[in-house]
């Protein structure tokens, strides 16, 4: 195939800018799921705890050329700033630019791997085979072994995404919108057909290349760390239920790795896209992650947490704590007797703390101080349980009353670094006095007597 580009009078360094720019509204892509050490003949090693040694603040990995092939597009999509009916700067990459880019970034310890996105050029086969051909001549002619992440392009011929599937760590095919009334409304060239066939694929040489790779060892391996997509929130009506509903479903037929959420910013005037007076409405897309994150690991299902009668997740709240004061009948939990299963839903209680506990008390009974070193949030959970039968404050099991401690710092018990209350003690607090104590012991215990 030969491979022409147009616009290629432009500098490398403004196509950079213009494609790094162009590529930063695409959260699908995260790093994590890969090992792979290095082999003494290529460049680059992948670590399965995120290809990065070095993290932001809130967690996420900044080691990864995040770019685009191209932001020309056949679409014209009203809620992306690269349709084709926006005037915009426009540019594409060769497959040999790219390449030289992420080796020169890599050379100089700025990046540790790859993300590829791109517009659709031509046609969607024509892009995924630029795609295809950068990332072969990362592997083969630089001999590029670190982390490779590339969008699979829907409506391309199935072959050359298979191609691309040995070679990158992980793909992802965009859902873009929840629901296919959304795409007709805003994405009238795409299709939610076209959209699940690869990932459908994808899963299914996932499925098979596991088979191949018991019964022969030095089998090429297909999307070793699986595959994402991503849903834009807020641009057209559907509710929380929807879409929570649509990410479970995609977790289960589809076998995915993530679904990531992106708050809808309009970056493009269009009259169809909803006006955003309060900005991109990123509050309830952290929600969506929190639940998403309950789905994932603590074993919750869509319907516990929203329902059509109740189609929309607490803003004050949550999604874990909501669901707790709104079944109370589950609490209080006793850490010392109660499942692995129960302890995960309490809230303050994560995954790695309740597999602790569950370690713990198998040596004794736990107190409150012990589930602090063992790293439960307090503040949060001490409203749901009890150590040896005992609540840490007395509290009650109504829904009005926790919903105003857990939200109102008015009526909130206050707390330290160590989830314990900051109120000072005096000499004479005691939890186990039955009477007050007398003026005479308190001169008793002043003068050094008692």
């Amino acid at each position: 195939m030969e491979y022409l580009i147009t616009g290629q009078e432009m500098a490398l360094e403004d196509k950079l800018q213009v494609l790094t720019d162009a590529a930063k509204y695409d959260v699908a892509c995260t790093s994590s799921g890969v090992e792979r050490k290095g082999n003494g003949k290529s460049i680059g090693n992948c670590v399965a705890a995120g290809i990065c040694h070095s993290f932001s603040g809130d967690g996420r990995c900044i080691a990864l050329l995040k770019i685009l092939l191209t932001n020309e597009c056949i679409y014209d999509c009203k809620y992306c700033r690269n349709r084709n009916s926006n005037d915009i700067p426009r540019a594409t990459f060769t497959p040999e630019e790219i390449c030289t880019l992420t080796m020169e970034f890599y050379r100089r310890n700025y990046i540790e791997g790859l993300f590829l996105s791109s517009g659709i050029i031509r046609n969607p086969t024509f892009t995924m085979e630029l795609i295809w051909r950068t990332i072969w001549l990362l592997r083969n002619k630089y001999r590029f072994n670190g982390y490779v992440h590339v969008k699979a392009i829907p409506g391309a011929a199935p072959e050359v995404i298979e191609r691309a599937g040995y070679l990158a760590d992980r793909m992802s095919v965009n859902l873009e919108l929840p629901t296919a009334e959304g795409l007709r409304t805003l994405a009238p060239n795409k299709h939610r057909k076209s959209i699940l066939t690869p990932m459908r694929q994808i899963q299914d040489g996932i499925r098979m290349n596991r088979n191949d790779l018991v019964l022969y060892r030095n089998a090429p391996k297909f999307v070793a760390g699986g595959q994402s997509t991503q849903m834009i929130i807020g641009a057209t009506p559907e509710s929380d239920y929807q879409i929570i509903n649509v990410a479970e479903g995609l977790y289960r037929k589809f076998g995915l790795k993530r679904v990531f959420y992106s708050a809808f910013v309009n970056v493009t005037e269009d009259k169809a896209l909803p006006a955003l007076p309060g900005g991109p409405p990123l509050l309830r897309e952290h929600r969506l992650y929190q639940a998403d994150w309950l789905l994932r690991f603590y074993g919750f299902r869509a319907e516990e947490l929203l329902d059509e009668r109740r189609p929309f997740f607490n803003v004050m709240l949550d999604p874990k704590e909501d669901w707790a004061v709104r079944h109370l009948e589950y609490f209080p939990v006793e850490i010392n007797r109660a499942p692995l299963e129960q302890l995960l839903r309490i809230p303050g209680v994560g995954v790695k703390s309740a597999g602790r506990i569950v370690a713990a008390r198998r040596s004794g009974n736990l107190t409150f101080q012990d589930l602090k070193k063992i790293g439960v949030v307090l503040k949060r959970a001490l409203y749901f349980i009890t150590c040896g039968g005992r609540m840490m404050y007395p509290v009650k099991l109504e829904e009005d009353y926790l919903v105003r401690q857990l939200t109102d710092s008015a009526e909130r018990v206050k707390f330290g670094s160590d989830g314990m209350s900051y109120r000072q003690l005096s000499l004479f607090d005691d939890g186990e006095f039955t009477r007050p104590v007398s003026p005479a012991e308190q001169r008793q215990a002043a003068l050094g007597q008692l």
